[in-house]
């Protein structure tokens, strides 16, 4: 349980509602990290922005990628 509340859709303004709309695109649900993120736009769009740049990074093959996100998600006790 995250110790802000976050930011439902109805509430949300559109840039945020489009950001919700991606995530249940990419992932399936909207993350809880992303409706605290909500609560200041700006800093949502640069968290976007650097996930979709570290998706984009072609320096390693994808199922290497996958393979240490899976790893490091373990390491942190990540829940997904």
């Amino acid at each position: 349980m995250e110790r802000l509340a976050g930011v439902e859709a109805r509430d949300a303004s559109w840039f945020v509602r489009f950001a919700y709309w991606w995530c249940k695109r990419k992932i399936g649900r909207v993350v809880a990290s992303v409706k605290v993120y909500a609560h200041h736009p700006r800093l949502l769009r640069g968290v976007g922005d650097m996930e979709m740049a570290q998706e984009a990074a072609r320096q390693l093959p994808a199922a290497l990628k996958s393979l240490a996100q899976i790893r490091v998600a373990r390491m942190v006790d990540c829940p997904f």
